[in-house]
């Protein structure tokens, strides 16, 4: 076998990841060949439970996973990783907006990105869950100078698997026969759900999502509106956010890039926009990528309707104001030290 590799989950004693550490240590992935160290990294008040955690890993007596470290040191959870799942933020509640997320998470991953500078791999790759993800993986990204800013992605593939699965009910096919569905933009309600360039396969043939549906008052109504709102409404029924359906997501994210997308297929990431596409340089966006060889290219000459620039313009804005706002609170921070 491989010699093993670390990976750290922050958030490690909340309900994400404790679907996800499962997940990963089953090899599900980076490979059922491949031994792993995993780091815990939670905040002092969650020590206790963090044992817990330890104890029932161990009691799944899984062949790969040779160490389990709980910490609640940043600099003992980020040493010498190769992939960072950063799921520890403050919960969005319902009711709550946003933007009263921002004061609190930002102050957090920016303490975590200088730890990531300092202390893990230069090559580790960094997937920021907590919300708002983008936002949050543009202050990490902006602390940990001496790791490559594609080395920072915001999780989107949480939306695409919303609708991807909204799209395969709606056809009455397996998700599994669905692809290249691509959510644009933030990961919030202004995100753009884009089916029009979405294939499918039916007794072996492949075919236009956007075609064989031929409902545009759907297309653009209720399927954005359902993925948009999707994780409103799993708070409004759990009295709690997204937790099992977050775990896989983050699951099929790093895996897919870490082992590459297949031809022709393309999946959702957020990552630092180059300004395709019309969207605003410089924050984390949502685009469709390709992957080789553990890295992402954003899928080029897609074409979009007015409708769909439409959409673009506005998630982009709304990004620009949460990086603006994000900035903001740390130079008012800074400026009280």
């Amino acid at each position: 076998m491989a010699e093993p590799i670390r990976i750290v989950v922050t958030g490690a004693a909340g309900q994400i990841a404790y679907s996800l550490l499962y997940m990963i240590a089953r090899g599900e992935v980076f490979g059922i060949d491949q031994p792993l160290i995993l780091h815990l990294l939670d905040i002092p008040p969650m020590a206790g439970v963090l044992e817990g955690v330890v104890m029932e890993l161990n009691d799944c007596a899984l062949p790969l996973l040779r160490e389990v470290i709980p910490t609640t040191d940043p600099n003992m959870g980020f040493k010498d990783v190769s992939a960072a799942f950063l799921v520890g933020a403050m919960p969005r509640k319902e009711g709550m907006e946003r933007k009263d997320l921002l004061s609190a998470n930002v102050k957090i991953f920016k303490v975590q990105g200088q730890a990531l500078d300092k202390v893990a791999k230069k090559d580790v790759k960094v997937l920021v869950v907590g919300n708002p993800a983008n936002t949050n993986a543009f202050v990490c990204a902006n602390y940990a100078p001496s790791i490559p800013r594609e080395n920072f992605s915001a999780m989107t593939r949480l939306d695409q698997n919303r609708a991807t699965a909204q799209i395969a009910l709606k056809l009455g096919v397996s998700v599994s026969n669905v692809s290249n569905i691509i959510i644009w933009g933030n990961h919030s309600s202004t995100q753009y759900p884009d089916a029009d360039h979405g294939k499918f396969f039916i007794e072996e043939t492949q075919k236009s999502v956007s075609r064989a549906i031929n409902d545009e008052s759907y297309l653009r109504g209720a399927f954005v509106e359902t993925v948009q709102k999707r994780g409103a409404s799993v708070i409004a029924a759990r009295k709690m956010s997204s937790a099992m359906s977050a775990a896989k997501a983050a699951c099929d994210h790093m895996h897919d890039w870490w082992n590459g997308t297949a031809p022709g297929q393309f999946v959702s990431m957020g990552v630092f926009s180059d300004g395709s596409y019309n969207s605003p340089k410089n924050v984390i966006f949502s685009f469709p990528v390709e992957i080789n060889n553990k890295k992402w290219k954003i899928v080029e000459g897609l074409t979009l309707n007015d409708f769909a620039k439409s959409k673009l313009k506005l998630t982009g804005e709304e990004l620009q104001e949460e990086r603006n706002e994000a900035l903001s609170v740390l130079d008012a921070s800074a400026s009280n030290l």
